[in-house]
């Protein structure tokens, strides 16, 4: 199953969205334009569905509904997320959730629906929410004596993985102290040695492989647990010495650890995963490829293909050739809120594409500032 399908109204950014989502999704705009807070629209129905959060905390979490709703929205309207989700050729379910606060500033549900196919299964508000106002506090999609008849739903938001690695948390030696899961490195190790043993040495095996291709010297990789039982990371790089010369994370560059990062997460987990600018500190031959190793990795799959969506800003990484029109969101601020719109759907744009030229040649000048020129004279 993917995601086929979101819309958006007074979410952060944006006033109105409503795109078309492929199997890969490459979100390009400039700084500001909201290609990380589309991102965490996927990221907010996840977090409603895990354990220990919900509807309220993943609202408060991002700093309440006043934050969440688009600074350009008049006289209070709802915050809506919808998704339609794909399983084969058909769509086989759509999700709606659409908040706003009380007068108390607490978030409360304005609607939940859910459709099977063409057939509405969940329209709320509902009588017992209109007897009892508190039920709005919660949704059905949280609660899994609510959820029985769409909880192939909120399994599948369950799935969904975001990664934005930062080196810095991979080297600090406290970074296991309460972090779980965490989507920028604090427990990155500690995933790896939550895996099974026989997956984790499969993946450390196609992960050195490609790291030998872009790091000069490295021969051997392993993790091993330290006598406090936290988990490292060990390199052995090749040089004049006949074993060569171990290394820890500690020493790893920030491209070693955000490849690695970068390499595991395509490994890791089924369902869609979101990656923020992989391209950060990586060599730009390297960087070219994340598109081939993409779709490779996506059609290795036994389970079907999973879907990326990852933003970018990295003219090299969209000059691979087979990045298709339609797998090209473009963001375009205005003071209204920034727009999203589909390559495809832009007819100079998907022309360009079809003859032959790269995303990079045809969207990148399209989504920069206007007047970048202008920072040249900064200084003066």
């Amino acid at each position: 199953m993917r995601f086929s399908h979101i819309g958006l109204e007074n979410w952060r950014n944006f006033g109105h969205v409503d795109v078309a989502l492929q199997n890969r999704a490459f979100l390009v705009g400039p700084n500001a334009s909201g290609k990380s807070n589309f991102l965490d629209a996927f990221r907010f129905l996840r977090d409603i569905v895990m354990s220990g959060s919900g509807f309220q905390k993943a609202v408060r979490d991002r700093g309440g509904v006043s934050r969440v709703r688009n600074l350009a929205a008049r006289r209070y309207p709802d915050i809506v997320v919808q998704v339609a989700l794909q399983e084969g050729e058909e769509v086989a379910w759509r999700y709606r959730i659409a908040f706003a606060q009380d007068n108390q500033g607490q978030p409360v549900l304005r609607e939940e629906k859910v459709w099977r196919g063409d057939d509405l299964i969940l329209d709320r508000p509902n009588e017992e929410d209109r007897t009892d106002e508190a039920r709005l506090r919660q949704t059905y999609l949280e609660q899994t004596i609510a959820n029985r008849e769409f909880r192939e739903i909120a399994d599948f938001f369950a799935t969904i993985h975001y990664y934005h690695i930062v080196p810095q948390l991979v080297r600090d030696p406290e970074r296991s102290i309460g972090r779980r899961a965490d989507p920028y490195g604090g427990d990155f190790l500690e995933q790896i040695a939550g895996t099974q043993k026989p997956t984790q040495e499969a993946r450390l095996r196609r992960i050195l492989a490609a790291l030998k291709v872009a790091v000069p010297h490295l021969s051997e990789l392993k993790l091993e647990k330290d006598e406090r039982g936290i988990s490292h990371l060990y390199g052995n790089y090749e040089h004049w010495r006949p074993k060569g010369a171990w290394q820890t994370e500690a020493d790893f560059s920030d491209g070693t650890l955000r490849l690695m990062g970068l390499l595991w997460a395509l490994l890791d987990g089924t369902g869609p995963l979101l990656l923020e600018e992989p391209e950060l500190s990586l060599h730009s031959e390297i960087v070219r490829y994340i598109p081939q190793m993409m779709w490779r990795v996506q059609r290795g799959r036994k389970r079907g293909v999973r879907q990326i969506i990852l933003s970018t800003h990295s003219s090299d990484l969209l000059r691979d050739g087979g990045i298709a029109a339609d797998e090209v969101l473009l963001f375009i601020p205005s003071p209204e809120g920034s727009d999203v719109k589909v390559g495809a759907d832009i007819d100079e744009v998907r022309q360009l594409l079809e003859a032959g030229l790269t995303a990079a040649e045809v969207i990148l000048p399209r989504t920069g500032p206007a007047d970048a020129i202008q920072l040249s004279l900064f200084g003066n």
